[in-house]
C-alpha cells in the first residue's frame, strides 16, 4: 500500500475547487451582519475529531458564549477582534496566529474580509472549563524557547542537534497542542508518524521524505501538514524555526 504524503495548504483551496461556500452560521451566534464563509477541509481524522483547513468569510459580528472547539487559527488576509470576558479587545492581523480554547467566552468582529487557516479538536470528551482568566492566546514568535535537552545519538543520522521548544497551549487531554520550535541544522532516521501535525515554517528551509522516498520541500513562509502513520524523515541543512499543531491519539 502507497505510503501517506504531507499536506500543503493553499490560501485559495485545491487548483480544482477553490473554496466553496459552506453552510451558514448559526443564526443564534450572529449578532450582525449577513455572512457568507467559504473553506476547504484538507485533512479531518475518523469522526472529525482533528481537522485542518483554510476558510475565508465577509464581514460580521459574532458571540461565543463559550468557544465550543479548541482551534489554533493563522489569519492570511484582514483581520480580527476578539473582545473578552472582561470587555479587553484584541485584534489579530494577517501574519499573526492565535488560540481560541473550548470554553473561551468572545465576540468575533470582522469589520472586513478575512481569511485564514485553521486547525481544531472538537472532542465531546473535553468539558468546558470556567471562564474566569480563560481567554484567546496569540502567539508571540519571537518568545524565547527552552532547550530541549538531547542526549541520545540514534534517532539522528546528523549530529545531535540544538534544539528549542516553547508549549503555549494544550487542551484538557494533552493529546492537542499548539506551540513554537526551533532546530540548528539536522537529519532524522526514517521513522513513522505517531502524531498528525500542521506546521507554519517561520524561518529556514528543509525537506521531509515518506517511507515511498517522496520528497517534499519547504521553505519559510510554508504551511502544511504532516498525518498520523506516515513514514517521515526531516532534513534540514539550516537552521529552522516553526508554529506547530499537533494532535495525538
Amino acid at each position: 500500500m502507497p505510503d501517506l504524503n504531507v499536506i500543503k495548504f493553499d490560501i485559495d483551496g485545491p487548483t480544482l475547487t477553490g473554496l466553496v461556500e459552506w453552510e451558514a452560521i448559526p443564526a443564534e451566534i450572529i449578532a450582525s451582519g449577513n455572512p457568507v464563509q467559504r473553506g476547504h477541509t484538507y485533512f479531518s481524522t475518523e469522526a472529525d475529531k482533528f481537522s485542518a483547513g483554510v476558510w475565508d468569510c465577509t464581514e460580521n459580528e459574532l458571540k461565543f458564549a463559550p468557544y465550543d472547539v479548541d482551534e489554533f487559527m493563522l489569519v492570511l488576509e484582514g483581520s480580527i477582534t476578539l473582545k473578552d470576558s472582561s470587555g479587553n479587545s484584541h485584534v489579530y492581523r494577517a501574519g499573526e496566529s492565535f488560540i481560541i480554547p473550548k470554553g473561551c467566552e468572545c465576540t468575533w468582529t470582522q469589520s472586513e474580509y478575512c481569511r485564514k487557516y485553521w486547525a481544531i479538536l472538537d472532542d465531546a470528551e473535553n468539558q468546558i472549563r470556567e471562564n474566569e482568566g480563560f481567554n484567546a492566546i496569540r502567539i508571540d514568535t519571537s518568545a524565547s524557547m527552552p532547550a530541549v535537552p538531547q542526549n541520545d545519538p540514534t534517532p539522528y543520522l546528523s549530529d545531535i542537534p540544538e534544539m528549542g521548544l516553547l508549549s503555549l497551549y494544550k487542551d484538557q487531554s494533552g493529546k492537542f497542542e499548539v506551540g513554537l520550535w526551533e532546530c540548528s541544522p539536522m537529519q532524522r532516521v526514517p521513522a513513522t508518524l505517531v502524531r498528525s501535525e500542521l506546521m507554519h515554517i517561520l524561518e529556514g528551509s528543509g525537506s521531509i521524505t515518506n517511507a515511498d522516498g517522496i520528497v517534499f520541500n519547504f521553505k519559510a513562509g510554508d504551511t502544511f501538514l504532516v498525518p498520523i502513520g506516515m513514514g517521515y524523515q526531516w532534513h534540514s541543512t539550516e537552521y529552522v524555526k516553526k508554529i506547530f499543531c499537533s494532535y495525538t491519539p
